[in-house]
């Protein structure tokens, strides 16, 4: 395949879902396997919709996970403008166009007729009423008004419509990539509004007509639009364009996690988890909700998770560097099926990604959080910490959250286990192991290690009776990372003192 040209088009019309990350994704994979562009395109027709700030929160998203488009909003590009409200003139050209060779027609039925109308049918027991073949014949529109009268409103400013004008009887046919050929009867088709009463166009006739002229060459876009694709195939064989039209591949739904039905913007809260890539503060509470960032997933990670959602390389490889995906990615790796919000498979994801990420590289991202909560620690610091925590955290905030102990004083201590553990007579052995911190040369892991060994030896102590102690006086629990490890994180004069004072205060617990 050679010139692929694929494009992302969300309509702003609030915070960008993960769903829609992951249709950005696999348009982002596909052009880079095969050397092509991506291209970002905000269709924002309409109008009514339309949410401040939403166009915003899918540029930002997009560059928080690394998927960067080559062309597009924000980028500029060859078929600009890239935002279809600045593309009126265009959409009405080709509306007219099809206006001039029958394929559309004027429609004069205002909003309150139109629901008359239903009402009418429902009450006749028709509730699933269309504007269609049959139903036009009865209505107010350039087929059945007379020309002259369809001038005389057009002249005086009356509102109107363009509709698609479906042909009857006639089988509208199409190669999806991922599910095969697909059909439609064209007596199952209304006849689409394609110019509003307002001068924008619906999203089937921008978006035929910007595919067309920014040359798109695939279409891949959610498993929703697949009922509208009879439509915009007859659309493209209206223009005559039909023989170069896209080729189209619809994907699989994401489900939620226990598999029942499409995963909604309300099951984040619903199930305690991100269902969007970045936070989105609304004026209300109830539509306000942190993101897949704000939790503290690493971008990575929650794209080597959606990539999975619905595709696999077959082969046993899970972990996938960004250019690891755009080499293995196939269209005709995609399944029909829905694919399962599993949250626990993200965060073992996380877990991977953190567990593999270069200490400078976190410190970098947890530094906000470490000073948000009155940290003030050297970046290189904060790079032992990560070193240290990394191995235990699922998330980013973890490496804070979990490691308070190390940017503070120990705050409380698991008093259940000191008073299970420590003996009054126990303080001069401990004592004896702060005098041994105080002198340890080299300050490391194997050192301290050894020399506290040979303590316990002499003493005729087990590790038993020394290390959860000694566990607790640093960190205030049994959970942790290694006590020599923490030990040289601190460094000698917070060890020695943090030691001290512990033991000061097991006694207290048991005198």
């Amino acid at each position: 395949m050679s010139n692929i040209r694929v494009r992302f088009a969300p309509s702003p019309t609030g915070p960008l879902h993960i769903g829609g990350v992951r249709t950005a994704l696999y348009n982002y994979l596909f052009a880079k396997k095969h050397g092509g562009t991506f291209l970002l395109r905000i269709e924002d027709t309409d109008q009514g919709r339309y949410v401040p700030g939403a166009e915003d929160y899918i540029i930002e998203s997009l560059k928080w996970c690394g998927i960067l488009p080559d062309e597009g909003q924000g980028i500029g590009g060859p078929f600009a403008p890239y935002r279809q409200s600045e593309r009126k003139e265009i959409y009405q050209k080709h509306a007219l166009e099809l206006v001039s060779n029958g394929s559309a027609y004027y429609a004069f039925d205002t909003p309150d007729e139109l629901d008359a109308k239903r009402q009418s049918e429902a009450a006749a027991g028709n509730h699933n009423f269309k504007y269609d073949h049959i139903s036009r014949r009865a209505m107010k529109n350039a087929l059945t008004l007379p020309a002259h009268e369809v001038q005389h409103r057009l002249a005086t400013g009356e509102d109107y419509v363009i509709r698609l004008k479906v042909p009857e009887n006639e089988t509208v046919m199409f190669t999806d990539l991922i599910r095969g050929e697909v059909s439609f009867q064209t007596g199952e088709l209304d006849d689409k509004v394609l110019m509003k009463s307002d001068g924008m166009p619906t999203y089937h006739l921008a978006n035929i007509v910007d595919d067309h002229l920014m040359k798109i060459t695939h279409v891949i876009r959610g498993e929703e639009w697949l009922p509208s694709t009879g439509h915009h195939v007859l659309l493209y064989r209206a223009f005559g364009w039909e023989a170069i039209m896209p080729k189209f591949s619809h994907l699989p739904l994401i489900l939620k996690p226990d598999g029942k039905g499409k995963l909604s913007k309300r099951d984040g809260a619903k199930f305690g988890m991100p269902v969007f890539p970045l936070a989105w503060k609304a004026e209300s509470e109830e539509d306000s909700f942190d993101g897949f960032r704000e939790f503290g997933f690493l971008p990575q990670a929650v794209i080597n998770f959606l990539a999975f959602l619905g595709w696999n390389p077959g082969t046993e490889q899970e972990i996938f560097s960004l250019a690891e995906l755009c080499e293995a990615f196939s269209l005709e790796k995609i399944s029909k099926g829905g694919a399962r919000f599993d949250y626990d498979k993200a965060k073992w994801y996380n877990q991977q990604y953190l567990h593999a990420a270069a200490d400078s590289d976190l410190a970098a991202q947890i530094k906000p959080l470490a000073e948000a909560k009155g940290y003030q620690v050297s970046d290189e610091y904060l790079a032992k910490v990560c070193h240290l925590m990394k191995g235990r955290a699922t998330f980013l905030s973890d490496l804070v959250v979990q490691a308070s102990y190390l940017f503070g004083d120990v705050q409380s201590f698991d008093n259940e286990n000191i008073v299970k553990r420590w003996k009054p007579e126990s303080h001069p052995n401990f004592e004896a192991l702060a005098v041994l911190m105080e002198s340890t040369e080299p300050f490391d892991a194997p050192t301290l290690e050894e020399r506290v060994k040979n303590l316990m030896t002499e003493r005729s102590l087990k590790p038993g009776e020394v290390m959860p102690l000694l566990r607790i006086a640093l960190a205030g629990t049994m959970q942790g990372p290694g006590v020599y490890e923490m030990m040289v994180v601190l460094g000698r004069q917070r060890t020695v003192a943090r030691l001290r004072r512990a033991f000061d205060y097991f006694d207290t617990l048991n005198p």
